[in-house]
């Protein structure tokens, strides 16, 4: 059976939220963890004892996400405000952030959008998909690094910090042309399920190169693909064909499962550079994922997209 083939139909779990270890004195983020896989990983942390910070746009909705996930687990996340599509937003959510915590053990680059309208761009006028799946996690985890950087007597901060960042099998097909990753007339004439691709490319790429340049510094950065998954993701997707795809679609808490491995499973704690595919398995990312020039120049692209901020 092909990796393509098992990452769209894969077999039934071994490793479950039960397996999360006690997760006392651990600080996890988790962007979009309002809906989705990203509230689904909210839940599970909160059930295994973590503080948790529910990164995510609207308050309304997170609040409303918060007091369900009270009630479901008689615990309380954090609730941090967190515009990806907007980079001075994202920098004052890491400032907020920052501002309350002085460690962080686990980042999950959960949130993303999908397919939407090509005319949408963020507020600094990047491809939507592309400046929130990518840049706005970029410029996140890099104002973190000083909190996963962080060591103190915590016997939690003896373990390493671990960012999660979340693609897709959709990466597969997907090629990162720097000419559409701000608007122009290039962009505008692409297809908004190629933004999307190369977005999903964007998320492993970032990872790897993050993997390469914070390795030896006490940080495991690794990259997933959490199934195609039952969730809002498809909001933008034509009705008709949304239908179709829904008779392969699994359950988010089945997608949160990939993640959280990757987050919290001890012998994931050694992954660093890993690309996992579902559920909870490691696998191997599509080859120009793994191109380091690649890497280096996407990198130094998004370092000089927020020099100035």
């Amino acid at each position: 059976m092909g990796q393509r083939f098992s990452e769209m139909f894969p077999s039934k779990p071994t490793w479950t939220t039960a397996d999360i270890p006690d997760l006392t004195g651990k600080v996890a983020l988790v962007t979009g963890g309002n809906t989705g896989i990203g509230k689904e990983t909210v839940k599970a942390l909160l059930e295994h004892n973590a503080t948790v910070y529910l990164a995510a746009r609207t308050p309304e909705k997170a609040e409303r996400a918060i007091a369900d996930l009270k009630t479901t687990t008689g615990r309380e996340a954090h609730f941090l405000k967190l515009d990806l599509a907007n980079l001075r937003a994202v920098k004052e959510a890491a400032e907020d952030f920052l501002s309350k915590e002085i460690r962080l053990d686990i980042l999950f680059n959960s949130a993303g959008v999908m397919m939407c309208p090509v005319q949408e761009c963020t507020a600094d006028g990047y491809d939507l998909q592309f400046g929130t799946n990518v840049l706005g996690h970029f410029y996140l985890t890099k104002l973190l690094l000083p909190a996963l950087l962080a060591k103190s007597s915590n016997s939690a901060a003896n373990e390493p910090s671990r960012v999660v960042t979340t693609s897709s099998i959709g990466h597969n097909p997907g090629r990162l042309d720097f000419a559409t990753f701000k608007d122009g007339p290039k962009r505008r004439k692409a297809w908004t399920q190629t933004l999307y691709f190369q977005s999903k490319l964007g998320n492993i790429v970032f990872a790897n190169e993050l993997a390469r340049r914070y390795g030896d510094q006490g940080l495991v950065s690794t990259s997933v693909n959490p199934g195609n998954l039952d969730s809002d993701l498809y909001r933008y997707m034509p009705r008709f064909l949304h239908s179709l795809v829904q008779l392969s679609l699994y359950p988010c808490s089945f997608g949160a499962l990939t993640q959280l491995y990757a987050g919290t499973a001890p012998e994931a704690a050694d992954k660093n550079g890993q690309y996992f595919i579902p559920w909870a398995r490691p696998g191997k990312p599509a080859k120009a994922a793994l191109d380091t020039q690649l890497s280096k120049e996407l990198w130094e692209w998004c370092e000089e997209q927020v020099k100035d901020l």
